[in-house]
């Protein structure tokens, strides 16, 4: 592991609770000893309650931001989030396709906040996954964005697997598919690429304090990734982290609250070395 510092260009929007958006990619970013650049799309005006209010920026503002970060400081991976437009999505693609090439992208396809309220014009969809899914090295929805971006209805592990295949066909490289929102005493997320699928599971914590989960989560991909962690040792490292951050939430507000994002994860990068594959031991869902 080199001792440069991995650094993380984050695009995606202002959540003013602090909980997720720009403020959870951040602090995440922070928890795994990675420097954070940021493109900010859009303003929200918000809580643990719900969305009141927001406003995306212009997209050559947005451009502009990236291009700035990409010139100077650089990247090591682009994760992005919350795009809020189809002129935002064409804008942030096109700096990729010009400026970042080379650089690994995290693309967690945002649609939704926890409480429901929409963060991508519906219009937008089919642009993302025309611009960006093809710019992706792991794309990481929710059943409930796969189900939206793929057309298929998703209510099993199977259905997820089918789901992930039919992203990876959009040109994604891998899909991390998440099953927290399908019901059972656990949780199971599935890695979805064409060198095989492995399946996680974990607890599920029964808990309301889950805002900014998603965001959390691709951010911690990409932390483990811009310290040249392999694919699925990044993925295992930011499920253990949002578990953790997840299970001793500060519990703060009146609806879907924050994690805590204080925790040290890891304390020391991790190499493919010092650890076993973690799924050597699994069965390949083909």
């Amino acid at each position: 592991m080199s001792d440069k510092v991995g650094r993380v260009l984050v695009v995606a929007g202002s959540d003013s609770g602090g909980g997720a958006g720009i403020q959870a990619d951040i602090k995440t970013c922070t928890a795994f000893g990675v420097y954070s650049a940021t493109a900010i799309t859009a303003i929200t005006a918000q809580n643990t309650t719900g969305v009141q209010r927001s406003e995306a920026l212009a997209p050559d503002l947005v451009a502009d931001q990236m291009r700035s970060v990409l010139s100077d400081i650089g990247a090591d991976v682009i994760k992005i989030g919350m795009l809020a437009n189809a002129e935002i999505i064409n804008a942030v693609a096109d700096i990729i396709a010009k400026d970042a090439e080379d650089i690994s992208v995290v693309l967690d396809p945002v649609l939704a906040a926890t409480s429901g309220d929409p963060l991508l014009e519906g219009s937008a969809i089919e642009v993302l996954k025309e611009k960006l899914m093809p710019l992706a090295d792991i794309v990481t929805p929710n059943t409930h964005e796969a189900a939206l971006l793929t057309g298929l209805k998703i209510e099993s592990a199977e259905d997820m697997i089918k789901a992930g295949d039919e992203l990876i066909k959009m040109g994604a490289y891998a899909a991390l598919m998440k099953g927290g929102h399908l019901e059972g005493k656990s949780v199971t997320d599935i890695l979805v690429s064409e060198e095989g699928n492995q399946m996680m599971n974990a607890p599920r914590i029964h808990s309301r304090h889950t805002h900014g989960t998603g965001c959390t989560l691709a951010s911690a991909v990409a932390s483990m990734m811009a310290q040249g962690a392999p694919l699925e040792i990044a993925v295992m490292e930011a499920r253990e982290f949002v578990f953790e951050a997840i299970r001793s939430a500060p519990k703060l507000g009146k609806g879907n609250g924050p994690l805590n994002h204080g925790l040290k994860f890891p304390d020391e990068p991790t190499q493919p070395s010092d650890k076993p594959n973690p799924f050597a031991a699994l069965k390949d869902l083909q």
